[in-house]
């Protein structure tokens, strides 16, 4: 009964740490980003679905997205910051549901890992702002980067390139 008890404490006392020294993490993360806001500045700014999406690290409905559709030239930036993540020459039907690049901009994404779904995935975040992107996987295109950042939809607007 003992060895129980005493592993019951152990088990409880490094879950605890274990989650505290990840939102200090977390929280010390997020304020080395160039745009740093409070999470009622950023309710102000964003649509519900945005918010949910960009800094609760939601996910979209797949098929849910225009911006699946989109073929033409142009630049995908960040909903909240404007921050330029992806170009179009670089995106691709995957499939998914969700928008598919083999590559980002260089510099507009950074990389951090989450274990939501009971396994570690690669998370995608703006680099200018820390808001949730999606994931990257290694079943992209082959013939490029083997890459596919599975990016929601709804963190992200099109700007088109001008002629």
């Amino acid at each position: 009964m003992k060895k129980i008890l005493i592993l019951t404490m152990l088990s409880v006392f490094l879950i605890s740490c274990n989650g505290n020294a990840q939102k200090n993490s977390d929280k010390e993360t997020a304020e080395n980003y160039e745009v740093n806001k409070t999470e009622e500045e950023w309710k102000e700014e964003l649509t519900s679905q945005e918010f949910e999406i960009l800094r609760k690290a939601g996910t979209e409905r797949p098929f849910s997205s225009p911006l699946n559709d989109i073929k033409k030239p142009g630049t995908f930036v960040c909903a909240a910051c404007g921050n330029e993540l992806y170009e179009t020459e670089h995106k691709f039907m995957s499939g998914t549901g969700w928008p598919s690049f083999d590559r980002a901009i260089e510099g507009g994404v950074a990389y951090g890992s989450d274990t939501k779904l009971g396994y570690q995935r690669d998370e995608v975040h703006c680099a200018r702002c820390g808001g949730h992107l999606g994931h990257v996987f290694n079943d992209g295109p082959q013939e490029t980067t083997g890459k596919r950042h599975c990016i929601n939809g709804v963190a992200m607007d099109f700007v088109p390139k001008e002629k």
